[in-house]
């Protein structure tokens, strides 16, 4: 037995809707960075020029979650009985390595300016300008393209809001530290440089830990919701050994229902196939059902009480 929910116009709605959202954003991460960073040149601002350096990241995490998201969207096969749709958490995973490798050059940039190895930041009115615009521009991004992946269940689109939040955060501790340093406290520019670092890791960590819950298989769906689901269908006696796994978009879930000893092998068929339809039917994230069919005799009953109150 085994029901794989088929491809629906929803399902290929949401991979044209996470990939419209990651060129749309790719154009607007590129266009700021190139903001930042050639007014940095321009002014001599190193700060500006490292921040255009984060903003390009940001632009090249969209790349890599272009990539990731057209070998998840790839069906089944042979070497890959199961989908591809984990290639999506790890576009997610190498968003949140770059985050790392954001923070340290924010944070080794900061450390250079503490100790004197980095020229000051000379600060303009047009400094002021291009980092309130390009601020403004990441705030939309993020928020747009988290509420997005929230809609369309992509952890690829939240993480990638993520790392457009920590573009937010380095320009609000740039922006800070060209006040401070214009009224006169030029140390301000890498002590608020090395706070944004280290909100950068933290983001970091958030990312790389809701890609682990896919990649360590952790359970993804509540056991007690899928046994109500799998006992109303009519003619399933208990149900045990319920496991989930995959992505927030793409769960699979395996399952034991019992039924009347005395059926026979056809009308426990029925009854199995029903119950995948109907954990499929309750919970839109499964993708695959597996029901394994047992009687519900003595020593059925007993091994499911067992779980039940363990």
């Amino acid at each position: 037995m085994g029901y794989s929910r088929s491809v629906s116009a929803d399902d290929i709605s949401r991979v044209r809707g996470v990939r419209t959202v990651l060129w749309v954003i790719l154009g607007l991460n590129l266009a700021v960075a190139a903001a930042k960073y050639f007014y940095g040149v321009a002014s001599g601002s190193i700060a500006m020029q490292a921040d255009g350096f984060h903003s390009l990241f940001d632009g090249t995490s969209n790349v890599i979650g272009l990539i990731g998201l057209v070998v998840a969207i790839r069906p089944p096969d042979r070497d890959h009985p199961y989908g591809h749709a984990k290639y999506e958490t790890y576009a997610a995973a190498v968003i949140g390595a770059m985050l790392l490798l954001a923070a340290w050059k924010v944070g080794s940039v900061a450390l250079a300016r503490l100790t004197g190895g980095g020229e000051p930041t000379r600060v303009d009115a047009g400094s002021f300008a291009v980092m309130a615009a390009t601020l403004v521009v990441n705030i939309g991004v993020a928020a747009w393209e988290r509420r997005i992946g929230k809609k369309l269940r992509s952890e690829l689109l939240i993480a990638d809001a993520s790392h457009t939040g920590s573009d937010i955060l380095v320009s609000v501790g740039v922006l800070l530290g060209l006040v401070a340093v214009r009224l006169g406290f030029p140390v301000a520019d890498p002590v608020l440089a090395l706070l944004v670092a280290a909100a950068i890791v933290w983001t970091a960590v958030q990312v790389l830990r809701q890609a682990d819950l896919a990649l360590s298989d952790t359970a993804r769906l509540a056991i007690p919701d899928v046994c109500a689901a799998a006992l109303a269908v009519p003619g399933v006696l208990g149900c045990h050994s319920i496991r989930t796994r995959g992505t927030a978009a793409d769960v699979l879930v395996d399952l034991h229902i019992q039924v009347d000893p005395a059926s026979t092998v056809a009308a426990g068929h029925l009854v199995a196939e029903a119950v995948e339809r109907a954990v499929c039917a309750r919970f839109p994230e499964v993708a695959d059902v597996l029901a394994h069919l047992e009687p519900y005799d003595e020593y059925q009953a007993r091994k499911t009480a067992a779980e039940n109150t363990s």
